[in-house]
C-alpha cells in the first residue's frame, strides 16, 4: 500500500497557526493535492493527521523497530508479502482553553475555563496487494465546560471505517474508498478535517480519484454524518444531507498547483436570517498555490448558485495568503492574508447573498473562534520566526469588516450574532494573536495561543465586548 502515500499533498496541509509558513506546516492529510510526498523505504514513516496515510511495512527491516510498541505497529500477516499486516495506533489530544467572551459576551455567555479531550483508537489492515480496511474510534468530552456545542463532545463512537483499493498501472493510478472516511481540500478554508474542533468531521462516502502525470481527478459522493452524544455509537448518516465533488487538478510550473471543482450541497429545513426551506447549492471553486524563489502564495475563489426554500442564492467567497521567507537564521516569514466572504445585502427580496462556508477550518483564523467565514472582509499582517527547528513562533494582526451592514455579524462556524443584522457600521473589530508550537519529538506536539479582540460598535451596540482567549495544547500520536 505504499504507493497509496506517492500523491499525498504538502501544500494543502493545515495551517495550525493563522499564518504559519509552509516549510513549517503541519500535515493534515490534504487528500486532495497532487504535490507528491514519497516516503523513503529505507526510514521510519512520519505520524499523520490522516493515519490511514502511513505505512509501516517498512518495519520489516528490524533495524528500524527502535521504539516500544512497534510490535503492534507492524503484525506481519504473510511470511512472503511483508505488505500485508496489521498496525494499531492511537492519538490524545488535551487542550485547555480559557474564554471570557464566546459569541463577544452576547447571550449572558459566562467566562469559561475548561479542559477538551480526544483520544483517538485506530486498526490499519493492509492485505491482498492492493486493499486496506481502516478503522478508527472516537472519544471525545469536556470537562467543566459550561456551553457544550455540537463539536464540543461525542464519547467513545465510530469515526472511520471504510475499505480502500489502490492500483498502479502503467497510465497511472486508481484509488477508491467506500465507508466511513474524512477529506479535506487545501487550506481547508471550506472543506476540511475540522481539527480545531473536539469533535472532527466524518462523512459516509464513495470515493474515487485516477492519478496520471501531472494530473488527477476525484469524485465522490457523501452524506455528512449526524454526531449524538447520547450513548456510545449512536452517530448516523444524516440522509438529509448530500456533499457531492468533483474536481480535477494540475501541476504546473514544477509542483505549483492549479485545482478547480463543482460540488452540490444540499440539505433539507436550511434555515438563515432572511430564508429558510431546502437548500441547493451548486459550489464552483478554483485555486493556485505554489512557491517560488521564497514566496509562497495560496489564492482560492468560491461562487455558489441555487435557492433555499424560494429564494435564489447568489454568494460568493474568496481568500488569499502570501509570504515571504528569508533564507537566514530563524527562518523569518512576512506574510500577508486577505479574506472576504459575501452577505445579504437586501433582505426582503428573492435573493440569498449570504455565503456558505460549507466544512469550515475552526482555526482558519485563529483558536478563538471569534468570528466566521460570512459576511466578513479580512486583512492580517503576520510574522514568522523559527529560532530552532522544533519552535515557531507567530504573531499577527487582523482586522475585520462586514462586507453589508443588511446582514450579521456571524461567529463559528455560521451562526449569526443577535441583534447585529441591519444595524450599526461595517467594522466588526481588531484582533492580536500570538502562537508558539513546539515539537517535543515524532510523537508528541504542545502549542499555546492567546487572542485579544477588540469589537467594534456593531458588536458593542448589540450588547458585545471585547474578547480574551487563551489556549494550552498537547497532542500525542504513536
Amino acid at each position: 500500500m505504499r504507493r497509496q502515500m506517492t500523491m499525498a499533498g504538502v501544500l494543502g496541509a493545515v495551517l495550525a497557526a493563522g499564518a504559519m509558513p509552509l516549510h513549517a506546516q503541519q500535515d493534515a492529510s490534504a487528500d486532495s493535492t497532487l504535490a507528491a510526498s514519497v516516503q523513503d523505504a529505507t526510514a521510519r514513516p512520519a505520524v499523520r493527521s490522516n493515519r490511514w496515510q502511513e505505512d509501516w511495512s517498512v518495519l520489516t527491516d528490524p533495524a528500524l523497530r527502535t521504539q516500544g510498541g512497534d510490535a503492534l505497529k507492524y503484525i506481519a500477516l504473510s511470511a512472503g508479502d511483508p505488505g500485508t499486516y496489521l498496525s494499531f495506533g492511537v492519538n490524545l489530544r488535551e487542550r485547555v482553553e480559557m474564554s471570557d467572551a464566546a459569541s463577544f459576551g452576547i447571550g449572558h455567555v459566562p467566562n469559561d475555563s475548561y479542559l477538551l479531550q480526544r483520544f483517538q483508537l485506530h486498526a490499519d489492515l493492509h492485505f491482498a496487494h492492493y486493499w486496506q480496511a481502516f478503522v478508527q474510534v472516537e472519544d471525545a468530552r469536556t470537562v467543566n465546560k459550561q456551553v457544550i456545542g455540537g463539536a464540543d463532545r461525542n464519547p467513545w463512537d465510530l469515526r472511520l471505517a471504510f475499505l480502500a483499493y489502490v492500483r498502479t498501472f502503467d497510465a497511472g493510478t486508481f484509488k477508491a474508498r467506500v465507508g466511513r472516511q474524512d477529506f479535506a481540500f487545501d487550506l481547508q478554508r471550506f472543506v476540511s478535517l475540522r481539527d480545531g474542533p473536539n469533535v472532527r468531521q466524518s462523512f459516509d462516502a464513495a470515493w474515487v480519484d485516477w492519478e496520471t502525470g501531472k494530473w488527477r481527478f476525484i469524485a465522490f459522493v457523501s452524506q455528512p454524518v449526524q454526531y449524538s452524544d447520547l450513548h456510545p455509537f449512536d452517530d448516523t448518516s444524516n440522509r438529509h444531507f448530500r456533499f457531492d465533488t468533483l474536481r480535477v487538478e494540475r501541476l504546473v510550473w514544477g509542483k505549483d498547483e492549479l485545482s478547480a471543482y463543482y460540488s452540490l450541497y444540499a440539505r433539507d429545513n436550511a434555515r438563515y436570517l432572511d430564508a429558510t426551506g431546502s437548500e441547493h447549492r451548486d459550489v464552483y471553486d478554483v485555486r493556485f498555490a505554489g512557491s517560488q524563489a521564497g514566496v509562497d502564495w495560496d489564492a482560492e475563489g468560491m461562487l455558489q448558485r441555487g435557492h433555499v426554500g424560494s429564494k435564489d442564492i447568489d454568494a460568493w467567497g474568496a481568500g488569499a495568503r502570501i509570504g515571504y521567507t528569508w533564507d537566514m537564521h530563524w527562518l523569518p516569514r512576512l506574510g500577508l492574508q486577505v479574506d472576504g466572504a459575501s452577505g445579504d445585502r437586501h433582505p426582503g427580496d428573492d435573493k440569498l447573498g449570504t455565503f456558505n462556508p460549507l466544512f469550515p477550518n475552526g482555526y482558519y483564523f485563529t483558536l478563538a473562534g471569534f468570528t466566521g467565514y460570512t459576511n466578513l472582509i479580512h486583512l492580517k499582517p503576520s510574522v514568522t520566526v523559527k529560532p530552532v527547528s522544533k519552535l515557531t513562533l507567530m504573531g499577527a494582526v487582523g482586522f475585520q469588516w462586514r462586507q453589508t451592514t443588511a446582514d450579521a455579524v456571524y461567529v463559528q462556524p455560521n451562526i449569526p450574532l443577535p441583534g447585529t443584522a441591519g444595524k450599526g457600521g461595517r467594522w466588526t473589530g481588531v484582533y492580536a494573536q500570538v502562537r508558539a508550537d513546539y515539537a517535543f519529538n515524532a510523537n508528541f506536539t504542545g502549542a499555546v495561543e492567546a487572542v485579544h479582540y477588540n469589537a467594534g460598535h456593531a458588536i458593542r451596540d448589540a450588547g458585545g465586548r471585547d474578547g480574551d482567549y487563551v489556549g494550552v495544547e498537547g497532542k500525542f500520536m504513536w
